[in-house]
């Protein structure tokens, strides 16, 4: 990288301006107003708020929200998740028997997690950075960085440069500073697509959630606020077959409503598609290491997993938790915050959960993504005698809310 002429120095840049790293320049400006963050994303702020997709937030993460003050903008638009089931069928199937299912509600009462337009949520996540002074350059993107003995030199791609601290690569599954930066991945490609829309049904979902799992992988039905028209809306994770899904996505409305309606069934009514459809491939990526002197991976960046349980966003929220909590404590103490010796103490919080949640959707899919009739028979009534045991069925509710005895302080609801 060439001698550059800096501008003045940030004592933190996040280079990517999703969910999660938004949330992590709040996160750590709220705790402590004298760090000088800065957002670095290709969108503009008007782009990033126009996200036509969804997701799901687990209680925990809503803590996380609550604490930073950014839930009080999403709540009008968030859908409690009051009730899930499983199914395990074909296609073709007539009649899908129920395996398993999870009354949505913690032992406080509280919904186990809420279903959120991801437009709310950046929308909300843009306005409390702005208001906490987390610098937001956009559109713009890093493309090269240096690390120095005592700070790291980026180059971005208006020809602006920047000097840091600590550079945390939020930037994606496909990321590029983690290639930059030399870090090894874990990959592997599943032949799978993920179809991602908005349907509009007849019936109100009652705010249930429905996963069945079929023999070309997990199609889930998960419930959504009423659209502007009073109309009920679920959003639609859809996991296919490549070539199918890029052709179903790309076809007429026709096919799409044909195909939609087989396998979501009629239980709801009538259905219609509403919202834009598209599809992702889907894989297992998963970084060596999470960071190196003056670099850390936090989000998709250091985890990429498959959506079969629905957990890609909330892992990269607790990461935003550990990553922040790390960054402030050092600095309280007067510690390096870009020091490889700090950033280890997040390594070592998060690499585990995240392989470990990796390794599970990897096999949850292998296990549920077939037709194979003896693999069939075990999976169901494996499904069976956790539906017939309140002990691990609320222990699964608790996992699924992202409640866990070493978790950070935000994510109890607790400020750094």
């Amino acid at each position: 990288m060439p001698d550059l002429k800096f501008e003045p120095t940030h004592d933190i840049v996040i280079a990517g301006g999703g969910y999660v790293g938004l949330s992590l320049g709040l996160a750590i400006s709220t705790a402590d107003p004298s760090t000088r963050v800065a957002v670095v994303d290709a969108r503009t702020p008007e782009a990033a708020r126009r996200d036509p997709r969804a997701s799901a937030i687990a209680a925990a993460a809503r803590q996380m929200f609550e604490q930073l003050q950014a839930w009080d903008a999403i709540a009008p638009h968030a859908q409690p998740m009051t009730r899930m089931i499983v199914t395990d069928s074909k296609v073709r199937d007539a009649i899908r028997p129920v395996f398993l299912t999870f009354q949505g509600e913690l032992d406080t009462g509280e919904a186990f997690a809420h279903m959120v337009p991801n437009a709310a949520m950046i929308a909300s996540l843009l306005d409390r950075c702005i208001a906490a002074g987390v610098e937001l350059i956009m559109p713009d993107a890093v493309t090269d960085f240096a690390v120095g003995p005592g700070d790291v030199a980026l180059k971005l791609k208006s020809g602006r440069t920047l000097r840091a601290a600590l550079l945390v690569a939020a930037d994606g599954v496909k990321s590029q500073l983690r290639d930059l930066a030399g870090i090894k991945t874990v990959r592997w490609d599943y032949d799978q697509s993920g179809i991602v829309t908005t349907i509009a049904h007849e019936r109100d979902h009652e705010g249930c959630a429905e996963e069945h799992f079929l023999p070309s992988g997990p199609f889930a039905i998960l419930p959504l606020k009423p659209g502007a028209d009073g109309r009920p809306r679920s959003s639609l994770v859809w996991s296919e077959k490549r070539a199918i899904a890029d052709s179903l996505v790309k076809g007429d409305d026709l096919t799409f409503g044909l195909e939609l309606e087989r396998r979501f069934g009629k239980h709801l009514g009538a259905i219609e598609p509403v919202g834009p459809r598209f599809a992702y491939p889907l894989g297992l990526t998963l970084a060596r290491g999470f960071v190196l002197p003056r670099f850390a991976l936090a989000g998709d960046a250091a985890h990429g997993i498959h959506p079969i349980a629905g957990q890609g966003l909330n892992i990269g929220l607790r990461d935003v938790a550990a990553l922040a909590e790390v960054v402030v404590e050092a600095r309280r103490l007067g510690q390096d915050i870009g020091a490889l010796d700090v950033l280890e103490r997040y390594e070592r919080w998060r690499r585990y959960d995240a392989w470990e949640m990796g390794v599970v959707t990897d096999v949850l899919n292998r296990l549920f993504s077939n037709d194979i009739g003896p693999l069939r028979l075990v999976r169901d009534i494996g499904l069976g005698l956790v539906d017939r045991l309140p002990r691990l069925k609320a222990r699964f509710i608790r996992e699924a809310a992202g409640i866990g005895a070493a978790m950070p302080r935000l994510l109890k609801g607790e400020p750094i």
